[in-house]
């Protein structure tokens, strides 16, 4: 490394360390480092408390960004399962930082190799699959203990004892009097007859705090019997734990984790009778009426068993709460929270007609969205956007240009040193490096050359005009009808719903999806658009 060199640290500690101060001791580690390679630190990147099994981190996502830009020819961490314990992702950070001309180093495994990427990984991904193994293991020794071996269920309290060595013993609970005292309430209610929706909506309406602090839900009560999720579920109000019901896998693609069921014969069940807050009469009474209700499900009005997909569902939003809008008749839209979980949510019982809100949003889409004046104003932004873009450009590649002045500075020195007689052996290695980042500098250059701007004339909204009446006229074609539904969706982003004045009509607020517009007006694929940050918002 020579002082010309930038670097970027990067610091992570999982939630498994539960230690903040792990970040500090990882950067001052890595700047000392640093310092022994003579190298400038010019940007500190972290991640507190996430696993290193994902890519879905802040800290890396904003450094990966600036890698783009060439802000760092080098990072540095403490190690490779810092940046990642996740076999591929650690390779698509390490190819995503090689195709921009930069290395990583670590202070456990020096300058990072492809045989690093391909050891490492695999031995960081064996260790994640054994701890994970080992932790599996801990938490069946707890649930065949009768101790919690998960989260905390609502109706319990957890309870703090330390054993001899002063190690705290976990899992322990008691029954909390004021919770458990709710949940009795909740099935005593059920059996009567009233529906989980007036259950949360009356719990809400006396401000009772929900399993997470917040607000009761429909779903929080029923939840699904075959998972034993929701209060009317939980067999653990009568004495009976059941662990590892559902597994959790990661989904690769988003990093979030989903749940599966596992067979019954992977269920770790044990009587816990000390738990116990229902007594046997009540629960049954509760399961009689859940089955009671699924031998009716024909009784349940076709719009809700079928749940059909409209032109504009799933785009509907409360303009009072910010929840969605669904079918709550055969032909009319409501909102979801004013009836699931009451007036301490939301007070919107407004409904709307499919109908009519069809016929608004597409005349709102034909006509106002692309009214000649918004078009105006809208070209009027972008130029100002796209000069402020190309200013922020102009200097990213003065700092280009500087480093390629000072490459080929170096690369004449050391010709001047081999003519006065240092032997080129001496030279030829960093002869080589300066040579690949000249290379480098140089594809960096040109990609960061600004392309043609874009050409926006306000009278694309003719065209624009023409295109969705031609979608309209569409809907009503048996043959285009789904691909021009999926058009005029693509050019909305939502539809806000707000109460008038007299609570029993509804304001439209049409969001337009900036992306979709243009491409339509311009004659580009509707299959390319993508909802942009700004949006035009005409009253329809």
């Amino acid at each position: 490394m020579t002082q010309a060199l930038r670097a970027a640290i990067y610091a992570r500690f999982s939630s498994d360390l539960q230690r903040d101060a792990s970040i500090e001791d990882q950067i001052r580690s890595c700047r000392d480092y640093a310092a022994r390679q003579g190298v400038e630190v010019v940007e500190v990147y972290s991640d507190r408390a996430i696993s290193g099994a994902s890519m879905m981190r802040s800290g890396l996502q904003k450094l990966l960004r600036d890698s783009q830009s060439g802000q760092f020819d080098v990072v540095i961490a403490e190690a490779m399962d810092r940046l990642s314990r996740n076999q591929a992702d650690i390779a698509t950070i390490f190819q995503r930082l090689q195709f921009n001309g930069q290395l990583i180093e670590t202070i456990s495994e020096g300058q990072v190799s492809e045989m690093h990427i391909g050891l490492a990984g695999t031995m960081n991904a064996l260790f994640l699959k054994e701890l994970g193994k080992k932790t599996h293991r801990g938490l069946k020794g707890r649930a065949l203990a009768g101790k919690s071996a998960g989260g905390l269920t609502y109706g319990y309290m957890a309870i703090i004892r330390h054993a001899e060595n002063g190690e705290p013993i976990r899992g322990d609970r008691a029954i909390d009097p004021a919770q458990a005292k709710v949940v009795r309430r909740i099935f005593e209610d059920y059996a009567k007859g009233i529906s989980p929706k007036m259950i949360a909506e009356q719990l809400n309406l006396e401000s009772v705090a929900g399993p997470q602090g917040g607000h009761w839900g429909t779903s929080t009560i029923h939840g699904n019997s075959e998972r034993g999720t929701g209060i009317l579920n939980n067999e653990l109000y009568i004495g009976r734990q059941i662990w590892n019901r559902l597994k959790y896998v990661k989904d690769p693609g988003t990093g979030k984790r989903i749940s599966r069921l596992n067979p019954e014969t992977d269920w770790v069940i044990t009587d816990v009778p000390e738990l116990r807050i229902l007594d046997d009469a009540l629960w049954q009474a509760a399961r009689r009426r859940q089955g009671a209700l699924k031998s009716k499900h024909t009784d349940i009005p076709v719009w809700d068993r079928r749940r059909p997909r409209f032109l504009f569902s799933g785009l509907m939003r409360c303009g009072c709460c910010d929840a969605g809008f669904s079918k709550v008749s055969k032909e009319s839209f409501g909102c979801s929270a004013a009836r699931k979980k009451g007036p301490a949510v939301c007070t919107n019982m407004a409904v709307i007609r499919r109908e009519d809100l069809d016929s608004v949003v597409l005349n709102a889409l034909e006509q106002r969205l692309m009214d000649p004046e918004v078009v105006q104003i809208f070209c009027e932004e972008y130029a100002a956007e796209r000069n402020r873009l190309q200013a922020q450009a102009t200097v990213g590649r003065s700092v280009l240009e500087r480093d390629m002045r000072q490459v080929r500075a170096d690369h004449k020195k050391l010709i001047d040193a081999i003519i006065a007689g240092v032997p080129a052996e001496q030279v030829r290695d960093r002869m080589i490096e300066l040579d690949g980042r000249r290379q480098e500098l140089e594809r960096q250059l040109l990609s960061s050359a600004s392309p043609d701007p874009v050409r926006f004339h306000p009278s694309m909204a003719k065209t624009y005009r023409t295109r969705v009446g031609q979608l309209i006229c569409g809907l009503s074609d048996a043959e285009g009808q789904e691909e021009a539904k999926e058009a005029i969706r693509g050019l909305i982003e939502k539809i806000v719903l707000t109460p008038k004045p007299d609570g029993k009509d509804l304001a439209i607020d049409l969001h337009g999806a900036l992306a979709g517009l243009l491409r339509l007006a311009n004659g580009q694929p509707m299959q390319e658009a993508q909802t942009a940050d700004m949006h035009m918002r005409p009253r329809a």
